[in-house]
Parts: structure tokens; sequence; C-alpha cells
């Protein structure tokens, strides 16, 4: 199983949904959060290294899902969040030892 996060711009958000759902996604969660990356919040390269960070706002997508499917929802993000603009985000994908569904007691793939 993997854990797939992506930070991506809220204009995008709504479009991939639809999109992770096609690649394989059977559930996600979003949650609207601030941050930078790069270029410090700015349009471009950072001037120093004591200039000041503006934090932007972002969507985070998590999507727990078997190993199986990751690259094809990877790839789904990548090809919804891309604008060609500075900010498009980043997508990280990490190992997901075990799940449990809580109702039914479900473990690792059937639970998701």
């Amino acid at each position: 199983m993997k854990l797939i996060t992506a930070i991506v711009k809220p204009e995008v958000a709504d479009d991939l949904v639809p999109a992770v759902v096609a690649a394989g996604a059977r559930g996600l969660t979003a949650t609207e959060v601030v941050g930078f990356g790069q270029q410090f919040g700015r349009g471009g390269p950072a001037s120093s290294a004591g200039s000041s960070a503006v934090l932007l706002p972002k969507v985070r997508v998590d999507i727990v899902i078997p190993g199986e499917f990751a690259d094809a929802v990877v790839s789904a993000i990548a090809k919804c969040a891309n604008t060609g603009s500075i900010g498009d985000g980043k997508i990280w994908v990490s190992s997901v030892d075990s799940a449990l569904r809580v109702r039914t007691g479900e473990r690792d793939n059937s639970a998701i």
C-alpha cells in the first residue's frame, strides 16, 4: 500500500478528484493548507536567505491506495496540477505498513 500526498493549487482540486478516481483511487482526504516552496511564496527565486516568506493557499490531498495503482494516480495528479507556473505543487509517495477500517475490522488492502 502507498500513501500519495500532493500539494496543489486550490483551483485544480475540483478537476483532480474525478481524475484520481478514474486512475483507481477509492477515496481521498483534501485539506485546505497554507505554505511556501523554493520561491518563498513569491514569483521568482528567493533574493536572500533572510527574506521573509509568504504563505500561499494550497490544497493537500492524501490518498491511500494499493501499490499497483500508485503510478497511475501520481500521473493523474501531475496532469491535473500542471499549469506550467511556479507553485504548481509537489507529490510524494510513502509506504503504508498497515491500514484498518474501524467499522468492519478489515485490514490492509481490504480496508482501503
